[in-house]
């Protein structure tokens, strides 16, 4: 059974059929709030699931605490690629990796996949980011935190781009 709304690691991921890179997931299930029209996941909602991602990725990476002193986060542009469609009531797992990054900001990609605990996971959609750090009071840009370097480094196995 899948723990929702709880950071996924790599034995769990692997577990589930989740290959390399990807080192860290959330799991859900699809919401009927969620289905279109035709009677699958609206396109919207998987840029929420990224967003709903990003938040606690993010925190367990050392970018930010979400505290009165963190940089503002602000995405600069974001994407996303269907390949297969998902249903009310299916579970999923959204991961995410920051494939490179600046001095104040980072791509990120995002996969989300259809488990099976029997070893294989089906990908459904892919999506990226280009995520900017700002400086809290709007006085420019926030660098990324030295730690947060490193975990992109060496959690994501990201590379620095003219940092």
């Amino acid at each position: 059974m899948l723990a929702y709304h709880t950071p996924l690691h790599v034995p769990t991921l692997r577990a589930l059929g989740i290959p390399e890179p990807w080192a860290f997931g959330l799991a859900d299930r699809v919401r009927f709030a969620e289905i279109d029209a035709l009677g699958h996941v609206n396109n919207t909602a998987y840029l929420t699931w990224f967003e709903s991602f990003r938040l606690p990725y993010l925190e367990a990476r050392g970018i930010t605490d979400y505290g009165p002193d963190s940089p503002r986060l602000v995405l600069k542009r974001t994407s996303c690629d269907y390949h297969a469609e998902l249903f009310v009531g299916m579970d999923y797992v959204v991961t995410g990796r920051t494939r490179a990054f600046r001095r104040t900001s980072f791509t990120m990609e995002f996969a989300v996949w259809l488990p099976d605990e029997g070893g294989t996971a089906r990908l459904t959609t892919t999506g990226e980011a280009v995520v900017v750090l700002l400086a809290r009071d709007g006085a420019g840009r926030h660098p990324i935190p030295p730690a947060g370097r490193q975990a992109f480094l060496d959690l994501d196995g990201a590379h620095a781009e003219g940092a």
